[in-house]
């Protein structure tokens, strides 16, 4: 019954973040793609052509240029990052052996025409915080050069279809692992640590989980949060909510903020119940005019029943 009740219950504060809130989101997403990058791992490369044995490891990421972005909104409840274009320099070593000949060195290689397009479906955990639930992730790799040098560089240029092309797959089939474990994993246990319940001072607290999954337009991302306020002596001890919800219509901005009638009055009414608004007037403490309003008040409810 709780939980029907929670998923029905109107929030106290309403978020929208708009499309045009995005693009700060998008250059944060930048850096954290570029970071799961930097430290993506390749596996070894090593095969046999003829009487050539090669050998390709410690695959490293020397550069990334990621020019091209975008960050929008897929309803219901998705967000899809697309990077075009991009390219990927990398350093790896080089071990080749034909007949008596031993050759070992460093290769360096570009990927360009990089494609990595991500969905990620957005969700509320059993706390009431956002949280990526699922991730859907494709990535390509147009074209891969490498250059090579030595005194067996001819052999090398023989040898870079196989050498390359093997690198391109091998590439192209880590990346996407790389960002579901990276989203997944590393940032929902940073969301893990947003707290959902905190103090405001010695007397109350607030409550801002969310009640529900994310609601994703083409143009905006809204969240409905509790925003309840409680005392501190008696945490379970809520005001039952029976505002009209918040409502955003506009979409100009990057961010809105709202609040219904229902956020200020638990406020009130967390700090009658810590004490803080109590005063107990007797006797000749009683002003008149408050001694009348109080009496009318109250004939005025018994007529009323």
């Amino acid at each position: 019954p709780w939980l029907v009740t929670a998923l029905h219950s109107p929030p106290g504060c309403k978020i929208r973040i708009t499309s045009k809130g995005l693009d700060l989101v998008k250059q944060e997403g930048l850096r954290f793609v570029e970071q799961e990058l930097q430290n993506i791992t390749v596996s070894d490369l090593h095969g046999k052509e003829g009487q050539f044995h090669y050998n390709i490891s410690q695959v490293k990421v020397m550069d990334l240029q990621l020019a091209f972005s975008d960050l929008h909104f897929q309803p219901q409840r998705h967000l899809v990052f697309n990077i075009n274009n991009a390219s990927i320099s990398l350093r790896f070593r080089r071990q080749l052996l034909y007949w008596f000949f031993y050759d070992i060195g460093s290769i360096n290689a570009s990927a360009d025409g990089v494609h990595i397009h991500t969905v990620l479906q957005l969700a509320k955990d059993e706390a009431g915080r956002l949280k990526i639930s699922n991730i859907t992730c494709n990535a390509s790799i147009a074209r891969m050069h490498a250059g090579f040098s030595g005194t067996l560089r001819k052999v090398y240029e023989f040898l870079s279809t196989f050498i390359i092309t093997g690198m391109r797959f091998l590439l192209s089939q880590q990346i996407c692992p790389s960002l579901e474990h990276a989203s997944l994993v590393l940032l929902n246990s940073v969301l893990d640590t947003v707290p959902v319940r905190n103090y405001v001072d010695e007397h109350i607290g607030i409550d801002y989980s969310l009640l529900r999954d994310p609601s994703v337009s083409a143009d905006t991302l809204d969240l409905d949060f509790k925003g309840t306020f409680f005392p501190r002596a008696r945490e379970n001890q809520e005001l039952e909510n029976h505002a009209v919800e918040p409502v955003i219509k506009e979409t100009e901005r990057m961010v809105y903020v709202a609040f219904s009638e229902y956020f200020f009055d638990s406020a009130m009414h967390a700090y009658f119940q810590a004490g803080v608004l109590a005063i107990e007037l007797e006797g000749e403490k009683v002003p008149k005019d408050l001694e009348v309003l109080l009496r009318a008040t109250f004939f005025g409810t018994i007529f009323m029943l």
